[in-house]
């Protein structure tokens, strides 16, 4: 069980034409009894932002941090699509309110798969009733809906978390347009502590920053990527940080899954930058090796090419001293000041050739630490990608 571990949470997944040949393409997740509860959201970066995206934050703003249910869609991620995008998105919300008695602005909706095309509200939601009416608090109806919210993901991204107290149970999709502030990528928590509305939100922040917007698979943020999370309040009253930590702890789990399950990708890459100036610089740092196609493309060749790494360095615009800096593949440094050294080239092969792959920069300047969870770039992502997908 995860998404359904929480009490007070009841899931189901079906499909709804969406996809063809009656592939699961909605889930829906709420309340047991209909009643809206603290949530809190974030959302993508990006300014061409989708209409669920849009429908979502006006709903969390409306009622002031509290929702019913969550209705999750794939196969269509209803951006681009103007005024009639955003009529969909929200006749996806009142559906889901009809059917367990909630307000319009009390459900909370995400879509994922094309973008450009219009949703195809009526065929859709005809099939809305069916679904809403399935919810069980059972762990098939949690897996189901997981299954529900896939795209090009292979498996299931599930997580389960035991707090002091209380759980955090979360699903997930995603395997590419992966980088912060977020991804292709929708998350879904929840959680039967008792907490408000504004300490869920900031517990949900500082869990999403150690997590989904410290990994990338290709540098492109979509127009979709939103993480939630309800809280029942049916369990304890956790302490904020006590909070955050189980959150974070679900939320890792959830992106290294999408790391994992990447398209195409053969290898994680570990990024780790420490003696930056400040944690913000080695973050910085790290992700420009983490995104550099030079370096993922070394990491599918299993060379440890580390001009790169240090190029990259170099250029990702925060204090540098190339002097100063090392490289280490697997704990093995192969460059240090600036320079190649003597090193155990038969160990830092048999590290290249695992299926994770750890580069460790220092850059010699301070104490700031960062780390990024990457990929290499597979020919797979390629023939994904090179068409729309």
């Amino acid at each position: 069980m995860s998404i359904t571990a929480p009490d007070g949470f009841v899931a189901a997944g079906g499909s709804a034409g969406i996809k063809a040949a009656g592939v699961p393409d909605v889930a829906v997740v709420t309340t047991d009894d209909g009643r809206a509860v603290p949530a809190a959201g974030v959302f993508t970066g990006n300014l061409a932002a989708a209409a669920p995206v849009q429908i979502s934050r006006a709903h969390l703003q409306a009622t002031g941090g509290r929702a019913s249910g969550v209705i999750l869609t794939s196969g269509n991620a209803n951006a681009a699509t103007g005024a009639p995008g955003r009529d969909a998105a929200s006749r996806l919300c009142s559906a889901v309110a009809a059917g367990i008695g909630a307000r319009h602005n009390e459900i909370l909706v995400c879509q994922t798969g094309l973008i450009g095309i219009p949703f195809p509200t009526d065929a859709v939601a005809p099939r809305l009733a069916a679904i809403v009416e399935a919810r069980r608090g059972n762990a098939e109806s949690g897996a189901a809906a997981a299954r529900a919210i896939m795209t090009t993901d292979t498996v299931p991204k599930t997580a389960l978390v035991k707090g002091a107290g209380f759980t955090v149970g979360a699903m997930a999709k995603g395997a590419a347009m992966l980088a912060p502030n977020m991804a292709t990528m929708l998350a879904l928590c929840t959680t039967d502590a008792d907490v408000a509305p504004d300490v869920l939100r900031t517990a949900l922040r500082a869990a999403v920053d150690v997590s989904f917007n410290a990994m990338t698979v290709d540098g492109c943020t979509s127009t979709n990527d939103t993480v939630l999370v309800l809280a029942s309040g049916r369990a304890a009253t956790p302490s904020l940080e006590s909070l955050t930590a189980a959150l974070g702890e679900a939320c890792i789990s959830l992106s290294e899954q999408m790391v994992d399950d990447a398209e195409g990708a053969t290898k994680v890459a570990h990024i780790c930058v420490a003696g930056a100036e400040s944690d913000g610089a080695a973050h910085v740092a790290a992700r420009k090796v983490a995104d550099s196609m030079l370096v993922q493309c070394s990491l599918n060749g299993e060379d440890p090419y580390w001009g790169r790494v240090v190029s990259e360095l170099g250029s990702a615009g925060v204090a540098f001293d190339i002097d100063k800096v090392s490289v280490a593949y697997g704990g093995v440094v192969v460059c240090a000041g600036g320079v190649g050294v003597t090193h155990d080239a038969g160990a830092v092969q048999a590290h290249m050739a695992g299926r994770h792959v750890e580069i460790q920069c220092d850059l010699g300047l301070g104490r700031g630490t960062a780390a990024v969870l990457g990929t290499d770039l597979g020919y797979g992502y390629i023939d994904e990608n090179r068409t729309t997908s």
